[in-house]
């Protein structure tokens, strides 16, 4: 198909006194295309359909043709460009026969003399084009069948030799037999590289013919849909409004904003399909010890379930990142949630096959964790402007089961940029994902861009012509913890170690200018580091990290977790971490491969 439509309608508006007929209604149609137009009646489609065809003016809008605008103030300025229009009502001349019709104001005469058998030969062949069968070119229309009827109003259409035929509602008050040989006339014309308009009030009547459809309801544009990949759920949403509430509920679903951390600076952008809104999501997650999550996610569908399923997971993604599991794990876990929910729920639409990616980046390590259920791999962005997709393992699809998950610990240098997306991005039905995925590299190629600026230069490189799936993509550039802002300390397994510790955090806090924290520390490592010693046989380990908060860590060889409780009067110990736990913001555990984490963080003093 040509890249120039061949017919683009673009920000169409009118009004009839009181009643806004049409408002910014846009559509495009392509050589060799059939679009369907689809609606409820009173949604703007014969007002649209008269518009093209020049009858109507419109208040304001464009109308282009073959790219150059044009102005179509009666029929004959859409005839000459090569619009042919098949109204409803077909006007055809019951008394006249099949030749008279077809010629009817354009007759063949030479000398004064009609060409009877050049006119007759010529209505043959557009009908046999057609697959039109009439008995005798030569009896009256009116006894003709519905569908043949429609073979003749078609077939003088082409007498013209148009190359844009839009047809109002062709498949009207026909039964099954007589709609569909109209609807293989319809195929027919497509096939001749015209450019096709088929406008009717119920998508099955379109979609056998169909490229692409487009809804209109009360004048306005709700979606164009690719007719191979879309559901009449999608379509009676689009038609029904149900659309503009699935979008609503997205939205109130996806962040309203980026949480405030240092790790990352990060942009995004969020654009839903244009053929029903899906059920693709992101999300930007703090964790302890100045940590930063990145989530992105597709699900599978389209509308009002999708919408609501992705909620369901984003906020199950919340939750057990709470619990500061690695990658893998809380795939797993995300994997069991989707398969519960399609088993209570049914398979009427099934939530197994979502997809889901992870990553979870350290400023003090400089390290990201990622793991994918399904999902397209992450790119990274060096420094120096190279590009690269991180080999991650896929992974299966959430709720499929069967497979572990596997995750990668992969060394970002400062600078980096971490780029996650979803398929709407990179794959369209007018190029191989594989295509999509270097146009992408290549977007991103080049040092020194800010994420903002790479998202903008991916979406000016990708952003499909028509928009079937929605397109989530999320950028970080990785910033790291300066050396001057963290403090470790190894602990001897001796209970004499800890006040020699303590002072060692004192007068780091002073040299941070923080000793307005330094009684509130002390008490909360003395705490966690007699426990740890007490308790664990291995080694103890102590960080102080200054970040947006005062973050300290107790790292021992244990992974039992320790249990807030109320200490009775008669009991001897368990004041310890309550009194950790008032004292401080936030605290919590999370476990690593050689035992666990405790961390506690304290709000900064205002300056």
């Amino acid at each position: 198909m040509s890249e120039t439509p061949l017919l683009a309608v673009r920000g169409i508006s009118k009004r009839f006194g009181a009643v806004q007929a049409l408002s910014e209604v846009d559509l495009e149609i392509r050589r060799g295309e059939a679009v369907g137009l689809v609606g409820a009646n009173g949604a703007g489609k014969s007002t649209l359909v008269k518009t093209i065809s020049g009858v109507v003016l419109p208040d304001s809008g464009v109308i282009e043709w073959k790219g150059r605008p044009v102005e179509l103030r009666r029929p004959s300025d859409a005839q000459r460009l090569g619009i042919a229009t098949v109204h409803q009502d077909l006007s055809l001349c019951d008394n006249l026969d099949t030749v008279s019709n077809l010629f009817l104001g354009r007759e063949l005469r030479r000398f004064g003399r009609l060409k009877e058998v050049e006119m007759e030969e010529r209505s043959r062949d557009l009908l046999d084009a057609l697959s039109v069968r009439i008995p005798s070119l030569r009896m009256p229309v009116a006894s003709l069948s519905a569908a043949q009827r429609q073979g003749v109003a078609i077939a003088r259409a082409l007498i013209g030799e148009p190359e844009l035929v839009v047809l109002d509602e062709p498949t009207a008050a026909l039964g099954p037999t007589q709609a569909a040989l109209v609807r293989d006339m319809l195929r027919r014309l497509r096939d001749r590289s015209l450019g096709v308009l088929v406008v009717s009030p119920e998508m099955e009547e379109v979609r056998p013919v169909a490229d692409r459809v487009a809804v209109l309801r009360v004048g306005r544009n709700t979606g164009v849909f690719d007719a191979k990949y879309t559901t009449q759920e999608q379509i009676d949403s689009a038609v029904t409004g149900n659309t503009t509430a699935a979008v609503t509920l997205q939205r109130s679903l996806l962040p309203h904003g980026l949480p405030e951390q240092n790790a990352l600076d990060v942009a995004y952008r969020y654009l839903p399909a244009q053929a029903g809104v899906g059920g693709d999501w992101f999300d930007v997650i703090p964790l302890s010890g100045g940590r930063v999550a990145l989530v992105v996610g597709d699900i599978v569908g389209h509308g009002m379930h999708a919408a609501a399923t992705m909620g369901r997971l984003r906020t199950a993604v919340h939750n057990f990142s709470m619990l500061d599991l690695p990658p893998d794990e809380l795939l797993a876990h995300l994997d069991e949630l989707v398969a519960r929910i399609d088993k209570e729920e049914g398979t009427a639409s099934p939530t197994a096959g979502a997809t889901c990616l992870y990553a979870i980046y350290d400023p003090v390590s400089r390290r990201c964790e990622l793991a994918r259920a399904g999902h397209l791999p992450p790119a990274v962005v060096l420094p120096d402007g190279t590009v690269e997709y991180l080999e991650v393992p896929p992974g299966p699809p959430l709720g499929v089961g069967g497979l572990p998950f596997e995750a990668v610990r992969r060394p970002l240098p400062e600078g980096s940029r971490l780029v996650l997306y979803t398929d709407g991005l990179v794959e369209d039905r007018r190029r191989d994902i594989d295509v999509g995925l270097d146009l992408l590299a290549g977007a991103l190629a080049g040092p020194d861009r800010t994420p903002e600026e790479l998202c903008d230069a991916v979406l000016a490189t990708l952003m499909p012509t028509h928009q079937r799936d929605d397109i989530a993509l999320l950028i970080a550039r990785t910033r790291a913890l300066p050396e001057d802002r963290i403090a470790r300390w190894d602990v001897p397994h001796d209970p004499a170690a800890v006040a020699q510790v303590r002072d060692a955090a004192t007068s780091r806090l002073t040299d941070w200018g923080l000793d307005d924290l330094a009684f509130t520390t002390e008490l909360v490592l003395s705490e966690l580091i007699t426990n740890a010693i007490r308790y664990t046989p291995g080694p103890v380990r102590v960080t102080l990290l200054l970040d947006r908060t005062l973050i300290c860590e107790v790292a021992d060889s244990s992974s039992t977790s320790p249990h807030l409780r109320y200490a009775a009067t008669t009991d001897e110990g368990g004041r310890g971490l309550f009194l950790v736990a008032q004292l401080s913001t936030h605290w919590g555990t999370r476990y690593t491969p050689d035992g666990k984490i405790i961390w506690v963080e304290q709000d900064l003093p205002k300056s």
